[in-house]
């Protein structure tokens, strides 16, 4: 069974309620790497089920960064022929060209460098969500240091979709971040934002 679904921008999960969910990567509440081997490394998420509990689920590196972008896609039922037709190659290709052209699939403001960074969803570390944003603490890659964004829910859940203008956190965050989601929600939605142009170079 695939965990990630390209066709519906999904992860399949178990449910202790209702057997399995399927729920997008704007539902996830915290990202963590587990200790132990990093090729591949495996992932601890959190996510809001839509039974109305949060649950945990393990998720391999290749499933996190890069099922979304069509690799490991498999088949689909193309109704025009009546037959399965791989959907991969298709899918990878224009993931590929994409990045060449200087797209990149997710994005976010740095604060601490004061510019947009290309990033996978391994960076994210806490997310909550409201009725059309996401708030998102993001490590980033450069620099590793912790900066919060407030973006739109296809900007975290479609690969390709980057906000024109995202709201970013202007502080400054010690070492390690907010240790629970609680204190994430309310650093986050007590904070003030300034839009920041995401135009990627």
């Amino acid at each position: 069974m695939r965990i990630y679904d390209p066709l519906t921008s999904r992860y399949a999960f178990a449910c202790p309620v209702r057997g399995e969910t399927r729920v997008p990567l704007s539902a996830f509440r915290s990202i963590e790497q587990l200790p132990g081997a990093s090729h591949p490394a495996v992932f601890r998420v959190r996510f809001d089920c839509s039974c109305g509990a949060e649950h945990d689920g393990l998720l391999t590196h290749d499933d996190l960064d890069w099922a979304p972008l069509g690799l490991g896609a498999g088949e689909f039922l193309n109704l025009m022929t009546a037959r399965l037709e791989p959907v991969e190659a298709e899918l990878s290709d224009l993931a590929a060209g994409r990045i060449r052209q200087g797209e990149w699939p997710w994005s976010f403001f740095c604060y601490p460098e004061e510019r947009p960074r290309p990033v996978f969803p391994s960076s994210f570390t806490l997310l909550t969500a409201t009725d059309g944003t996401v708030g998102l603490a993001v490590r980033c890659p450069s620099c590793r240091r912790l900066s919060l964004n407030l973006v739109s829910r296809p900007h975290v859940d479609l690969p390709f979709h980057n906000d024109r203008e995202v709201g970013v956190v202007e502080h400054m965050f010690a070492a390690d971040e907010p240790a629970t989601l609680e204190e994430f929600r309310a650093e986050l939605w007590s904070a003030s934002f300034d839009a920041r142009r995401l135009a990627l170079e």
